[in-house]
């Protein structure tokens, strides 16, 4: 395919892919996208996933788990596809995740034995709270005992209850800076400015993958891009979080880009990218084909630094 034709086969895709296509790679107004965003609820895979909701505004009976098909999940994949924030299924499923949880540290927690407000999970549900109006000010308690949990190198670590303060987890930092870019956008406060310029430098000074003592990858599986990525960190999440929040293209994050670049497939698009075990509520892209949503994602990540390129 050309790059018109790979344009064209994404936007004869899934609403929630046609949106973000005319959005991030068309460049059109918000007149043009805004009506194509609105199917999300009413076709296809987002339509799909709001049938599943229960009467109990769970999805799955479940807060967290079962994996992958439990209210938080099933809520992130409709945050992605780019849901109405003001979705009344999805505001009472987050008020579920909410009303629901354990409360340690000004967190939550979705099993009582645990005495901490695991950083990975909150950084998830605070992503939730922000972008769906649930207009609760327990959110903002999530974003404040976030703000005050770094460890020592600028990031998080879901582990850092067992003493793992010195080093950061990729998979930890990226979620709660997803998290924290929607929570300013939504309160407009700049008390998490800091925070997220701390965390980011955490993924550059690795330039995205690689171990700053010897060079070397520090997990292959964030070389490959899987959608969606549950909780994992991968090259092409990290990259889209620097996108999406506007930053300026750092020199340090080029191998990752030319990693993207070189994920390409000859048709033009890029692979649909590993599976996670778990039951999925259905499968959305078929493993053989490549896939409009990493090939989405790729496109506006490359676009992006080739806007800005150091």
């Amino acid at each position: 395919m050309t790059d018109a034709a790979v344009i064209d086969w994404l936007l004869d895709g899934d609403p929630s892919i046609a949106w973000q296509t005319r959005r991030d790679l068309c460049g059109q107004p918000g007149e043009d996208w805004a009506p194509v965003r609105a199917k999300v609820a009413a076709e296809g895979w987002g339509r799909r996933l709001l049938e599943l909701q229960g009467p109990d505004c769970k999805w799955a009976g479940g807060l967290y788990t079962p994996k992958w098909t439990s209210t938080t999940y099933t809520l992130l994949l409709l945050r992605r596809m780019g849901l109405d924030p003001a979705n009344r299924q999805a505001v009472a499923g987050v008020r579920r995740l909410l009303d629901e949880a354990e409360r340690p540290e000004g967190g939550v927690s979705y099993w009582k034995t645990h005495r901490y407000a695991e950083r990975c999970v909150n950084g998830m549900v605070l992503s939730l709270g922000a972008y769906f109006d649930a207009g609760d000010e327990r959110v903002d308690d999530i974003a404040r005992m976030l703000l005050g949990a770094r460890v020592e190198d600028g990031g998080w670590n879901c582990e850092d209850y067992r003493g793992h303060t010195g080093h950061s987890s990729f998979n930890t930092t990226i979620s709660v800076l997803e998290g924290l870019l929607l929570w300013r956008r939504r309160t407009g406060s700049t008390l998490a400015d800091e925070a997220m310029a701390t965390g980011r430098e955490v993924l550059l000074a690795h330039e995205m993958f690689r171990s700053h003592r010897t060079g070397r990858v520090i997990n292959e599986a964030w070389t490959r891009f899987s959608f969606p990525p549950r909780w994992h960190y991968d090259v092409l999440r990290g990259l889209d979080h620097f996108q999406e929040a506007g930053v300026a293209p750092d020199p340090r994050a080029e191998e990752a880009v030319e990693l993207v670049r070189t994920r390409r497939r000859p048709d033009g698009g890029w692979p649909v990218g590993p599976r996670y075990s778990g039951r999925d509520h259905f499968t959305m892209e078929d493993g053989r084909k490549p896939g409009r949503w990493n090939t989405l994602r790729a496109l506006r990540v490359l676009k992006w630094w080739e806007a800005g390129a150091p």
